[in-house]
């Protein structure tokens, strides 16, 4: 998969350096799938939850943060639409929010 906005993991990590090192890996992991079908999100990130909009739930760090993305499967790209902590998350609409829109 092709991720489209890397910049906005670094910037998170930045100010969260704890959680450095499970994005790393997300984007690492992320990038070598080609994912066609939620399903397919699943079967990799068993702890991720699929929901509407082509959108993924990730935990990271554990319960610490999530990381929401949209996912075009067609095209294979991913779009990161949301990091925060756990805390953050519970206020946003997670089939909607889009931080990261220019």
């Amino acid at each position: 998969m092709n991720i489209h906005n890397k910049g906005s993991l670094i910037a998170y990590f930045t100010k969260h350096p704890d959680c450095k090192s499970t994005l790393e890996k997300w984007y690492h992991d992320v990038s070598k799938k080609n994912w066609k079908k939620p399903n397919d999100v699943i079967k990799d990130f068993n702890k991720a939850r699929t929901i509407k909009n082509d959108r993924a739930i990730f935990e990271i760090n554990g319960s610490d943060y999530r990381l929401i993305a949209e996912l075009n499967y067609q095209k294979g790209w991913v779009f990161i639409k949301f990091i925060g902590t756990h805390a953050e998350y519970d206020k946003v609409d997670s089939e909607t929010i889009d931080l990261y829109k220019k």
